[in-house]
């Protein structure tokens, strides 16, 4: 999450959060049919309920992964070399939390591709970014910050 990488990640992941917002309406009718399968004898106030929960609970995982990841990178930034350590379970957890919102957050059809490119994009990313945190180059300009 070094340098542009980490930007350009949090850029990819955000551009799915303001979308999966914008578009709110579409997933939440969406997910209300599902959740009405699921619960066939269910009233309609229930399973309004479920569905808002679903869906924001799956946006506000993402999210605070996210912004999780942007505090350690500042944290890193500030040449604190323990944070980088950080990253990797917060990176790992991340690609869980992507994998269950994908079930709510993810539309069907083109869209639903772009979605998914742009959660790809921003892992991808990320993992870069980590990995060049771990380069010894990395490990110099911690050491500079301590002396």
């Amino acid at each position: 999450m070094r340098g542009p990488f980490g930007s350009l990640s949090f850029v990819a992941g955000s551009a799915v959060l303001v979308g999966s917002f914008l578009t709110r309406d579409s997933h939440l009718e969406r997910l209300r049919t599902v959740v009405a399968q699921m619960a066939p004898d269910g009233d309609t106030e229930a399973v309004t309920i479920a569905t808002g929960v679903v869906f924001w609970g799956s946006l506000g995982a993402v999210l605070l992964v996210i912004l999780l990841e942007a505090a350690m990178l500042g944290v890193v930034m500030g040449r604190q070399g323990w944070a980088r350590w950080a990253l990797l379970p917060l990176l790992a957890g991340h690609v869980i939390v992507l994998a269950v919102a994908a079930a709510f957050l993810v539309p069907e059809g083109d869209a639903g591709s772009y979605v998914v490119l742009l959660w790809g994009l921003q892992l991808l990313l990320a993992l870069i970014g980590l990995v060049l945190f771990f380069m010894p180059s990395a490990n110099a300009w911690l050491k500079s910050g301590r002396d």
